[in-house]
């Protein structure tokens, strides 16, 4: 294989191989406009984190739709922090996630994209329950 003769999906299949799986759903934003629309990871003042679809933004108030879950408890699947989750999901059986609202409104300090992977992971963990 003589690598100045790569085509473009030659290297992407040698990215992919090399770690570069998953990312290609992966939106780098240049703006905060482009967090609208998309399923994030919300870390609050003094509500905690949160997950949802990023609704609206006006300074540093967030709304978030669409079975929004607050994230009570969080262990990561891989990793250590907020941004592992984001990429990867959460460890189900140590963090305790709520049942979803429709809506809410809160005063965010990080805004995280998550990726199809941890989005599945987060919606699919059992709601958790009183002790």
């Amino acid at each position: 294989m003589n690598i100045d003769e790569l085509t473009i999906g030659q290297v992407k299949e040698i990215a992919a191989m090399l770690g570069g799986m998953g990312r290609e759903n992966q939106k780098i934003p240049s703006g905060i406009d482009d967090y609208l629309g998309y399923d994030v990871i919300i870390r609050t003042y003094s509500a905690g984190v949160w997950f949802g679809m990023l609704a609206k933004k006006d300074g540093n108030e967030v709304v978030l739709h669409d079975a929004a879950r607050r994230m009570w408890k969080w262990k990561c699947k891989q990793g250590i922090s907020l941004s592992e989750i984001a990429l990867y999901g959460i460890n189900h059986e140590e963090s305790r996630i709520c049942a979803p609202v429709p809506a809410v409104w809160l005063e965010a300090i990080e805004i995280i994209p998550v990726s199809d992977e941890a989005r599945a992971s987060i919606m699919g963990a059992k709601h958790a329950e009183a002790r």
